[in-house]
């Protein structure tokens, strides 16, 4: 695994986004009480920001390039459980697209496997 993104967010948040030697691409953050909501389970910004980065991961790792300049063009979530603390990974992979457009979906999983959202997203590739 080639760690990958030195983000304000990720220093921020305090995310680790990692991309396999094959495709793919995962996002995990270990859950602190920062990172909750007043209902005491992790925030759903939290949620959409690491299925968001797992899928920006694989896409530049399909492009072969970690530093690749891509930008989200669309987002859709569903979430399905709450985590309350613990480990939590986003595994995104791309499911399809072209030269300026890729697509990639993910799952967010708790360290105990249980499925807690999904996501779709669409990328625009930069190119200079």
């Amino acid at each position: 695994m080639l760690p990958v993104d030195h983000s304000g967010a990720r220093a921020l948040v305090g995310y680790r986004s990692t991309m396999s030697q094959g495709e793919g691409g995962e996002c995990t953050l270990s859950v602190e009480p920062r990172h909750l909501n007043r209902m005491g389970v992790l925030h759903g910004g939290f949620v959409s920001m690491l299925l968001d980065n797992s899928c920006g991961v694989a896409v530049r790792n399909a492009l072969g390039n970690p530093d690749a300049a891509l930008v989200t063009a669309t987002l859709t979530v569903n979430f399905i459980a709450g985590a309350r603390g613990g480990r939590v990974t986003a595994t995104g992979h791309v499911t399809g697209g072209g030269h300026s457009l890729k697509f990639a979906e993910a799952k967010l999983h708790d360290q105990d496997g249980r499925l807690l959202a999904t996501a779709i997203a669409t990328f625009k590739i930069i190119r200079k």
